[in-house]
């Protein structure tokens, strides 16, 4: 008994001893609370990340504010989660406090993206759709969305400038027709466009939809592609208000201009070498044309929002101004907008809007300053007392100039445009079970818009006649209704998930306009100003018009994906427009695509490899992009005509029409890759594309003894076809609190005019020609051969008869080449010397970000292209008398060793713009923008109230390398034919900003 007694204390003495060292275990694993916050690298909250202790199933949830709270033991690690981030891993180590910064996933592949009438998972892509972060827009200093695109994107071309108000061109995927049309726009559902008015701080996400596949849901709208843009909106939590503001300072580049003395000394030696009596210039002037016109602008950009939600609503509130006073004297733009999103959910049944509502104000630039600076020379006074309206311009005998003085048309010619415009849309959701929905959606869009052209008394250029005052005013209204209904069915069947979309939709667009013109306005005695009123002055002239327009769509959508691996996407769309004849009224536009996740094969084992998608389709777009009544006659019912000796009231057709007129189609081909590597820390995406439009609608001129008067008629008939090819490849990592990212993208389009149609061949527009199987708008031009020396070259340049070629000339002109051997330069002598089209373009974006400090960079790159300097074609021509470059060195007997020839006011021979003279080589690479930002730690803000606050500082178009002798290689001509030509194009302003962003 004894010894067991004994043995069960024994035992018991092991079981205390084994408590006591589980007790210690215990104390040494004794859970703590940590707190702290999950932030993003630009500083700003995540809320609903994951918050979860490492192999458990424990976890939490940051609340709105991005704050959390968890209770761990102190040598265990958390690890932070979130749709859209970096997973990131902390050890413990005992401490209570972790704030976290998670960096974005750049491959996302479970981000929803908009990709029209719903939404898909971007990983179930099978289109070319490229997704763009609205804080990448946002940062920069940008009056519209396109303007901010330029570099991120491939396959996307943007050309913009410096003007006020200017809007940018997008070219998505190269030439789609003969018209210059820029992508369709649609916003928050409303198909619309995302110009001047559209407030680019209140995106939330932008979805580029480039091949035909992606973007066939749109149809007949969407053959020069597709731009989707999500506004903000509310989440769940409580009252968020955002504030920020930014001030930029601009100054635009200048021209190398001579001053009086080498103006006089050139001007002189023209007028000599002509044997012309020279002018009698004015040496007490000395005027600065550009510091007179060029100034250092401004602009203000001021934003204000407030959202919130909870279980069943969110909203979201917005408001801005924006500001730009012009780098060139009367050029202003102002805008102030506001925007209301809100939604609402209860049982089945949501609602919800988007409201938007600006008023921008643009005063137009009168004339062309950025010409008129080196029309005008430096011998002209600013201000002449002797003059109609007292500015300076030129005299006879003294000044020869037909320059226009630029301060003068700014005060005496000046228009206002000013837009007051309402858009937004309302939808409403029944979802009668988790796989039935169906949506209602009324857009609605209305602008006022109003014109006003002020002429005052007075002159600007010279021989100009005294004409009276007079004002020019109209007032248009654009209105454009929305209605669409679809339905959507989305099911998972074991390892099929399908997703079927069927719609409807009707829009209209009207556009009312009336217009008044008086004279001879008189003057408000107690201010000196005219009534501009259209009740004052006289000779009345007054007008309208309305344009209407429709059309009506019906669409579907199948998607399918088999166990993540095979996806499958197939569209139809049926547009009919009442642009067209009843015959020709209806078009339809099919897609279909494939994609292939190999990553995702049981066969596929690769630890490099990370993702890998092949992508395939074949989609067909169309455009209607004519006028309201293209396809109807045109009668003018005002005529008189005699017959004997009474007047009677006829009727004339004086437009031509086209009752055959149909849809123009584009025919597209895409194949892509997805590729990530490394984690993912590296991706690739490549897409290979094939696009053949037929049909162009296009206007091509016709003789007017035809009796047209209204216009070239417009029909089906050039064929264009655009192959090109697109990579981009990106990079990011973060090593412990530095983080890092790059990426490059690069875009290669050749573009070809298959055919004219209606039996023509080519078509030459200035100094280019459209010629059938070659690009557009190549350069067709004489091409010179260098400078004659002596009067023994000119004798000896010959054609294979002997005869001398250019028997006027004189040493020191230009020697052109005679192409075809007729002995005479003529424009038969022209020839095709070059492209105005890159032969690729690039663009280069990092960021890098450690602890609260970031920077940001992009570049953008364009090769291949050669460009017509008309700045060079002017200054360097000597028959007129503008101002001339500074620093040049005509040849001369004692100065024979240049390339510049002999100048002669006489004498046309060496100013012929048609020559390859003023062709250049219009590469350049530019660093578009550059960026750094501090975030204030949270140590610094947590008694504030303010619960982030961000300072930022930037420029844009700050370095450009380029040999291009112009203002700026990133010019815009508006004429598909003359896409080249750089005929005083305003230039892209270097610009200097410092924000502040803050967040209660």
């Amino acid at each position: 008994m004894k010894t067991k007694i004994t043995q069960i204390l024994k035992q018991r003495y092991y079981l205390l001893f084994f408590f006591s060292l589980l007790l210690q275990q215990t104390y040494a694993q004794q859970q703590i609370t940590i707190t702290g916050k999950v932030v993003s690298a630009t500083g700003e909250s995540i809320p609903f990340a994951n918050v979860v202790i490492k192999n458990t199933k424990n976890g939490a949830v940051t609340d709105f504010d991005g704050t959390y709270k968890i209770a761990a033991a102190g040598n265990q690690t958390l690890v932070f989660s979130s749709q859209g981030y970096k997973t990131t891993e902390i050890e413990i180590n005992n401490k209570t406090s972790i704030n976290v910064t998670l960096q974005e996933d750049a491959m996302k592949l479970d981000e929803i993206v908009v990709v029209g009438y719903g939404s898909q998972q971007k990983k179930d892509l099978t289109g070319a759709v490229s997704l763009v972060k609205a804080t990448e827009i946002q940062k920069r200093q940008v009056t519209t969305v396109a303007d901010g695109l330029q570099g991120l994107v491939t396959g996307v071309k943007v050309r913009g400038g410096g003007r006020p108000g200017q809007e940018a061109s997008v070219e998505i995927r190269g030439l789609k027709n003969l018209q210059n049309t820029n992508p369709l726009y649609v916003i928050d559902g409303l198909v619309t466009s995302a110009n001047r008015d559209f407030n680019p701080n209140d995106i939330e996400s932008i979805q580029v939809l480039k091949d035909a596949s992606a973007a066939a849901i749109y149809g007949s709208r969407a053959a020069n592609g597709v731009i989707i843009i999500t506004t903000k909106k509310g989440k769940k939590g409580p009252l968020q208000i955002d504030v920020s503001a930014k001030s930029s300072f601009t100054t635009i580049p200048r021209y190398d201009l001579a001053g009086t003395e080498e103006f006089a000394r050139l001007n002189n030696m023209a007028y000599d070498n002509a044997g012309m009596t020279r002018q009698n210039l004015n040496m007490a002037v000395n005027t600065d044309w550009q510091d007179a016109v060029f100034r250092t602008g401004m602009m203000q950009d001021y934003n204000a929002s407030v959202s919130g939600g909870n279980e069943n609503s969110t909203f979201f509130m917005s408001g801005n101004y924006f500001g730009n006073e012009g780098a060139v004297i009367g050029t202003d733009f102002d805008r102030i907008s506001f925007r209301v999103n809100s939604s609402g959910t209860k049982g089945i049944f949501s609602i919800g809007e988007n409201l938007a509502i600006s008023n921008s104000k643009t005063d137009e630039m009168s004339g062309n300053p950025i010409i008129d600076v080196y029309r005008m020379t430096p011998t002209i006074p600013l201000y002449d007392a002797s003059n109609p309206g007292g500015y300076g311009y030129g005299k006879q005998g003294v000044a020869d100039t037909f320059g226009t003085n630029p301060l003068a048309i700014a005060d005496f010619a000046n228009t206002i445009n000013e837009n007051f415009r309402i858009r937004g849309n309302i939808w409403s959701e029944l979802k009668f079970a988790p796989w039935l929905k169906y949506r209602f959606n009324f857009g609605y869009e209305t602008s006022f818009d109003s014109y006003k052209f002020m002429r005052k008394v007075g002159n600007w250029t010279l021989n100009q006649p005294i004409d009276p005052s007079q004002t020019d005013q109209n007032k248009g209204r654009s209105q454009t209704t929305l209605f669409e209904n679809t339905l959507t069915f989305k099911k998972e069947f074991g390892k099929h998930d399908i997703t079927v979309l069927v719609g409807q939709t009707f829009q209209k667009d009207k556009y009312d306009q009336i217009y008044g013109t008086k004279r001879n306005l008189p003057i408000n005695s107690g201010t000196g100003q005219y009534y501009e009123v259209l009740n004052q002055g006289d000779s009345p002239v007054v007008g309208g018009f309305i344009n209407e327009a429709a059309l009506a769509s019906y669409l579907g959508r199948i998607e399918y994906n088999y166990d993540n691996r095979y996806l499958l996407n197939a569209v139809l769309r049926r547009d009919g427009s009442s642009r067209f004849s009843d015959a020709n009224k209806w078009g339809n536009f099919p897609s279909v695509s494939a994609g292939w996740r190999i990553s995702n094969e049981s066969f596929f084992k690769s630890e490099f490899i990370k993702d890998l998608k092949l992508r395939a389709s074949y989609g067909e777009l169309g455009s209607g992009n004519i006028k309201e009544y293209e396809y109807k006659s045109f009668v003018n019912n005002f005529g008189q005509i005699v017959l004997g000796q009474n007047l009677y009231p006829s009727a004339t057709q004086v437009k031509l029409s086209n009752s055959e007129l149909r849809w123009e189609k584009l025919k597209q081909t895409n194949f892509g890759l997805d590729l990530g590597v490394l984690n993912n820390d590296l991706r690739l995406t490549a897409d290979y594309f094939i696009a053949r439009t037929e049909d162009v609608l296009f206007g091509f001129p016709i003789l007017l003894t035809t009796g047209n008067d209204g216009g070239n008629p417009i029909s089906n008939a050039a064929t264009v076809e655009n192959k090109g090819f697109e990579l981009e490849l990106a990079y990011s990592k973060k090593i412990n609190e530095f983080s890092f990212n790059a990426s490059i993208n690069f875009t290669k389009v050749n573009n070809k005019l298959v055919s004219l149609g209606n039996g023509q061949n080519e078509n030459i527009s200035g100094n280019t020609i459209t010629r059938g199987g070659m690009p557009v708008g190549m350069w067709y031009v004489l091409q010179t051969d260098g400078l004659f020396q002596n009067q023994q070259e000119i004798d000896n340049y010959k054609n294979a008869n002997g005869q001398v070629i250019m028997p006027n000339a004189v040493p020191g002109d230009i020697r052109f080449k005679d192409v075809n051997g007729d002995g005479q330069i003529t424009s038969t002598d022209k020839a095709i010397v070059g492209s105005p089209w890159p032969e690729f373009e690039m663009g280069l974006n990092a960021g890098a970000e450690y602890k609260g400090f970031d920077f940001s960079m992009n570049w953008i790159a364009s090769h291949g292209a050669t460009v017509y300097n008309g700045f060079r074609s002017v200054v360097d021509r000597f028959d007129d008398n503008s101002n001339y470059r500074a620093g040049i060195q005509p040849w001369t007997p004692e100065n024979p060793n240049t390339d510049f020839p002999r100048i002669t006011k006489g004498s046309t021979l060496n100013s012929r713009g048609d020559s390859d003279r003023f062709l250049e080589n219009g590469d350049f690479i530019r660093l578009k923008y550059i960026g750094f930002g501090y975030n204030l730690p949270q140590s610094v803000l947590k008694n504030s109230g303010i619960s982030r606050a961000r300072l930022t500082l930037s420029a844009q178009n700050i370095i450009t390398i380029t040999k291009y002798k112009g203002l700026d290689p990133e010019f815009t001509n508006s004429n598909i034919f003359e896409r080249g030509v750089d005929n005083g194009a305003f230039p892209n302003l270097q610009t200097y900003s410092f924000g502040v962003d803050f967040s209660f």
